[in-house]
């Protein structure tokens, strides 16, 4: 994956964003109404063609008043990785939304560090595109081993709507 800060995001409202434009938008959207608790929370999703794509959401929700969502796109040039089976997609859509977590995490947690307020928001899930039901079941273990070894806590399906809804849209 590029470096974070080279990867563009969209926004349905906003259009194209960098990654510290991303972390502006979501501190402005809590700063707007921070007496209100938000949820943050990244999945990602796959085509599962020859060189699939892993669109990446990021995903800030106001408690009970509807949130917003940030995706951005990667996919790997040919011969750069392949992946030849659904396990090592689910894998690859598990760490790249590890990736983006820990440094979103972080820089958001500097922002309102940096700033005078005091935001009530937790950042504590990612969302994995597996469920108790179909082919992923076998999975569920080392998926979420996988995300609480990167200090997250794991949601699967249904719960896993960051991952196998919003960014299940641009797969």
């Amino acid at each position: 994956m590029k470096n974070v800060l080279q990867l563009s995001f969209y926004n349905p409202t906003l259009g194209k964003l960098s990654f510290n434009g991303v972390i502006e938008e979501i501190f402005n959207y809590m700063k707007k109404d921070p007496e209100k608790f938000y949820e943050i929370v990244v999945g990602c999703d796959s085509s599962s063609d020859e060189r699939p794509a892993f669109p990446v959401a990021l995903v800030c929700l106001k408690k009970g008043r509807g949130g917003r969502f940030f995706l951005t796109k990667i996919q790997y040039h040919p011969g750069e990785k392949k992946f030849y089976n659904f396990h090592q997609r689910i894998l690859q859509e598990v760490f790249l939304s590890c990736e983006l977590a820990l440094k979103f995490r972080e820089a958001i947690k500097e922002k309102i560090k940096n700033s005078s307020l005091s935001l009530n928001y937790q950042f504590q899930y990612i969302h994995a595109d597996i469920g108790a039901d179909g082919s992923t079941k076998d999975m569920i273990k080392e998926v979420v081993g996988l995300i609480k070894s990167n200090g997250f806590e794991a949601k699967i399906k249904p719960e896993a709507f960051a991952a196998s809804v919003v960014a299940d849209r641009f797969s």
